[in-house]
């Protein structure tokens, strides 16, 4: 099959189009044919390296959330047939997306409704999983509560502004001027432009606050916090960073893989609380390019790599 192989840490460069052995359905497992991929911000970090991203074996392909059709039923699988469209998200601690085929737990992927199409499936993937467990798992954000995101625009935020509304919540984010009336569109009551103001003028007015963005934000997100609030993070702060505040919580969800979320997630889609992000499209041999405006962490929505 044909594949994205990452054969070394570094920049885009080590992102080579090439060929590799088709996988086997293991027990419990089966192979996807992969129409669709998406590209997270965890792969270019992957790419570079370093800390806990490092890989001790080349080559390695990158990729963490797909949708496609099955193509083969390994033992003991009941629940899907050859032909079934599917989606999903590769386990913890495995990649593999970036490529034509994947073997995969059977029971961590879900059927892919006609209504969305493998793009769209594969955008919401992971973003779904993270946000759901992250907003209701973590923070269990109830109805009246305030939360700021950071990064409205982003993936990740973005879903979860539109779940925050869905659940009743004040929905405060951070986004570049050129965003404000996408993340507006996808529910947000105020819109902060990180790049003119600073978002801890809003005071301690949050019940939670949700940190897409880590790094130097970190350390303010704490002024937005009433006591007892919560903070939730996905992107970690600076190295040796120590909370300021020992009257709030923060914690990091545990995004496991399942098929319940991707459940809840479509569940969501009915209901039209949520909807697909904005989505640019790239082949799979131009994974390189795609990595490149990832990195630079300005885009809207999601990259999908479109694979067959």
């Amino acid at each position: 099959m044909k594949a994205i192989l990452l054969i070394n840490h570094g920049g885009p460069e080590m992102l080579r189009y090439g060929e590799v052995p088709d996988p086997t359905a293991s027990p419990g497992e089966v192979v996807v044919d992969i129409h669709a991929a998406s590209v997270n911000a965890a792969d270019y970090k992957v790419r570079l390296g370093g800390g806990r991203y490092s890989l001790s074996r080349f080559p390695h392909i990158l990729g963490r959330d797909f949708s496609g059709v099955v193509s083969t039923i390994g033992a003991g699988v009941t629940d899907f047939t050859v032909g079934d469209a599917v989606f999903g998200v590769t386990d913890q601690g495995i990649e593999g997306a970036y490529a034509e085929k994947v073997a995969i737990n059977a029971a961590i992927i879900a059927k892919k409704p006609d209504r969305l199409s493998h793009a769209e499936a594969a955008a919401l993937g992971l973003i779904s999983l993270t946000a759901l467990t992250a907003i209701e798992d973590t923070a269990h954000l109830k109805a009246g509560q305030t939360i700021l995101i950071q990064g409205g625009a982003g993936g990740v935020a973005g879903f979860a502004i539109q779940l925050a509304k869905h659940l009743g919540a004040v929905a405060i984010t951070t986004a570049s001027a050129s965003n404000h009336s996408y993340v507006r569109s996808l529910g947000a009551d105020q819109v902060i432009d990180y790049n003119t103001e600073d978002f801890t003028a809003i005071g301690p007015i949050c019940d939670v606050v949700f940190d897409t963005v880590g790094g130097a934000v970190r350390a303010g997100c704490y002024a937005a916090l009433k006591p007892g609030g919560k903070l939730v993070w996905i992107a970690p702060a600076p190295e040796g960073f120590n909370p300021t505040r020992n009257d709030v919580q923060t914690l990091r969800p545990n995004v496991i893989r399942d098929r319940a979320h991707l459940e809840r997630m479509l569940a969501l889609l009915d209901a039209g609380a949520i909807r697909p992000p904005t989505i640019v499209r790239y082949k799979l041999a131009d994974a390189a390019a795609a990595h490149r405006v990832s990195e630079a962490r300005h885009l809207q929505g999601k990259l999908v790599l479109e694979v067959r």
